[in-house]
């Protein structure tokens, strides 16, 4: 998970590169045909091939227009939001796929998971600061909306799991984005330099190792386990807008980020109580 993490860190620091030359839909499209062909090959060398087409295509599609969504949003506030403070919104991620859940899988959520859930939204206020000079922007709005796409593609993940393979969800969701983003982003294409080749290529080989090593994490290990370690990828955040673009967020917005990331550490904890109480 850790190195997961690590990989998704630098495929959204290429992703904040591009997002400063293209528009940010061209910049989702890149994301998804980069990787494309490396997930193609390891679909065929897992043998997965032929159940590429026995799927939920409702679904499927509903995942290709989320992702589209996410990735547009996520791109365009990377173009003014340093990653650590994008990061630090888009950890609500977590609390929203739980307050989610509950409408759309029919699952329970006690009055102390609600708390927490509250708890993480008021940090998300300290990040924003509404009446003060905090990252309340159409930025941080966008990141917003890319955390809400993000909670509703993994309850579809929860959902899609009980019949598709890993791999189907993969190649589809970065073939429905790359074709999707890519015929949006048709009128205002700019051709692509060669000298962001190597980002490209980048941010398509970091994406597709990124997804293998999480899918191969959940599918090791305990999602409770798991899932806290995706937190690291504020170090990673701090680490990129230090080193490569001499960026830090302030106090202020380290302080929402702690109150997200303890309410989200609380969740995880009361879903395995929660799951160890009803599979003693």
């Amino acid at each position: 998970m850790l190195l997961a993490v690590g990989l998704f860190s630098l495929m959204d620091g290429g992703l904040k590169h591009l997002s400063g030359h293209y528009p940010s839909m061209q910049v989702a499209a890149i994301r998804g045909l980069s990787s494309l062909p490396l997930v193609l090959v390891w679909v065929l060398a897992t043998g997965a091939g032929a159940g590429l087409l026995r799927i939920r295509w409702p679904l499927h599609l509903l995942r290709g227009v989320l992702s589209i969504v996410m990735l547009a949003s996520f791109a365009y506030a990377l173009k003014v939001m340093p990653l650590a403070g994008a990061y630090a919104l888009f950890f609500v991620a977590p609390l929203m796929i739980t307050a989610l859940s509950v409408p759309l899988l029919g699952e329970k959520v006690g009055p102390r998971r609600w708390t927490a859930i509250g708890v993480g939204l008021l940090g998300v206020l300290v990040v924003l600061r509404p009446t003060g000079e905090g990252v309340l922007s159409w930025a941080g709005l966008a990141v917003l909306l890319s955390a809400a796409g993000y909670a509703l593609s993994a309850i579809t993940v929860r959902v899609l799991h009980r019949t598709d393979s890993s791999q189907s969800m993969v190649f589809w969701m970065l073939l429905m984005t790359g074709v999707g983003a890519g015929a949006l982003a048709w009128p205002q294409w700019v051709p692509l330099m060669w000298g962001d080749a190597w980002v490209i290529a980048g941010v398509g080989l970091a994406g597709f190792l990124g997804q293998v090593a999480i899918t191969e994490a959940f599918r090791a290990g305990e999602a409770s386990v798991v899932a806290p370690f995706e937190y690291s990828a504020l170090a990673w955040g701090l680490m990129l807008d230090w080193l490569v673009w001499q960026a830090l967020p302030d106090g202020w917005t380290f302080a929402g980020a702690g109150i997200i990331v303890a309410s989200g550490l609380y969740l995880i904890r009361r879903e395995r109580v929660h799951a160890e109480a009803e599979h003693p």
